[in-house]
């Protein structure tokens, strides 16, 4: 009987690039969606690491399986790292991509290319049920000043990359080899490989 891992997120766009990284493991790979008892977790820490932490070890203890949760944030130099732990939730407690979107090309409105400098953090807390391993994955590249590109999700059209793409232009395979969360999930897959052959 294959071990059950359970994704700990509600979000579908994030649970398709991370079960798409899993496919090659020997785990059952669930959707939080599945376990509807599951009282939803307030994600109100004021890191991106803790928020993880605070996920992956309360639905485990809902759960009774493995969980991995993540918490990411855009961290732009021109605002002193903001949106970062608010990024979900930067344009008010109804955001959505689009609002935040547009909220951030208003906050940099008539900042230079050169002052545009972001930094995308994925942090991955994997919680089994003898430990708790945080991972993480970054990357690098600035603000563009007008959306791009009919790919991804959440920052994805204003995140230029440094060859002048967005993430948004980019095709689905290609993200899921270079982005902040798939060098996380890369890691982390690496990680279970181990796990699963000391803890199965």
């Amino acid at each position: 009987m294959s071990r059950i891992l359970v994704i700990a997120t509600r979000n579908p766009d994030k649970l398709r690039e991370i079960t798409h990284l899993f496919q090659a493991l020997s785990i059952d790979v669930r959707s939080f969606a599945e376990f509807s008892h599951v009282a939803p977790v307030i994600e109100d820490r004021p890191t991106i690491f803790e928020n993880a932490m605070k996920k992956a070890m309360e639905v485990a203890e809902q759960v009774g399986h493995w969980v991995l949760a993540d918490d990411t944030g855009l961290f732009v130099d021109a605002l002193e790292g903001a949106p970062g732990v608010m990024s979900a939730r930067y344009s008010g407690p109804e955001a959505t991509y689009a609002s935040n979107v547009n909220k951030l090309l208003s906050e940099l409105e008539g900042v230079p290319e050169t002052k545009r400098n972001a930094l995308f953090r994925t942090v991955i807390a994997l919680r089994t049920e003898k430990s708790l391993h945080l991972v993480e994955g970054e990357l690098h590249g600035r603000i563009a000043t007008e959306p791009r590109g009919q790919h991804g999700f959440g920052y994805d059209p204003v995140f230029e990359l440094p060859d002048g793409r967005t993430l948004a232009e980019l095709e689905f395979e290609e993200k899921n080899r270079i982005s902040h969360r798939a060098l996380a999930l890369q890691r982390t897959k690496r990680l279970m490989e181990e796990l699963l052959k000391l803890e199965f």
